[in-house]
């Protein structure tokens, strides 16, 4: 069974989320403070900022919609906090 468009695009968030944040926390953040590259993070930053509201948005849109249980969306928003957290949605989203 293939999930619908609200969830597809959820976990699409989700990922894109998760990347985004691996790449602030591995490569930004290294090149601020090794390498005095400050922009880095700046750039970085903002585009994890907005995927993370696209994602907490995407959160309550689901829960409203009744596809997201309330347990759902703290687990999900748990596992956007821990890196690599979000690569794990595809099993919340399973159950």
């Amino acid at each position: 069974m293939t999930p619908d468009k609200d969830i597809q695009r959820f976990l699409q968030v989700g990922h894109a989320e998760g990347i985004s944040y691996l790449v602030l926390l591995g490569i930004a953040m290294p090149l601020k403070y090794f390498f005095d590259l400050p922009q880095a993070v700046r750039i970085v930053g903002s585009l994890h900022g907005i995927l993370f509201v696209a994602f907490i948005f995407m959160i309550a849109w689901l829960v409203v919609q009744k596809k997201m249980s309330i347990l759902s969306a703290v687990k999900a928003f748990v596992l956007s906090l821990v890196p690599f957290g979000t690569f794990y949605l595809n099993r919340l989203v399973i159950r």
